[in-house]
């Protein structure tokens, strides 16, 4: 992503790709192609792309949909560790485990209307 983007040298690139491998814990797995990957991992490594530049918003949706229950806790526990760096993190999932353990802002959302707004919100069926 950063090559794309063109505005980096190759050492500041390397650096910070090591540095993000190592926060979504795939360090070791850098030179892996994407076949090589669990679902989990590629779900990392998804979060590390979006994570290179640095930005102020991450909106993740769905991050553990296709992840069995210790790869959705991984994920979710990277997503809160970005947020507790200072990233604002807007995830959207319909996962009630997840919601209610996090315990965090909810806001739902039925036919495009906002129906519910939570600073400590549950997960309601």
């Amino acid at each position: 992503a950063m090559e794309v983007a063109g505005n980096r040298a190759p050492d500041t690139i390397k650096k910070k790709v090591s540095e993000t491998l190592d926060i979504v814990g795939l360090k070791e797995r850098r030179d892996s192609f994407p076949e090589q990957l669990s679902g989990g991992e590629q779900q990392r490594v998804a979060i590390a792309r979006a994570l290179i530049h640095s930005p102020r918003l991450l909106i993740a949706d769905e991050p553990t949909g296709n992840l069995d229950m210790i790869n959705a806790k991984e994920v979710i526990d990277i997503l809160e560790q970005i947020n507790q760096a200072g990233t604002t993190v807007v995830m959207v999932t319909h996962n009630a485990d997840i919601v209610n353990r996090l315990n965090r802002h909810v806001v739902t959302i039925d036919g495009g209307r906002i129906v519910r707004d939570e600073q400590e919100g549950k997960y309601l069926l």
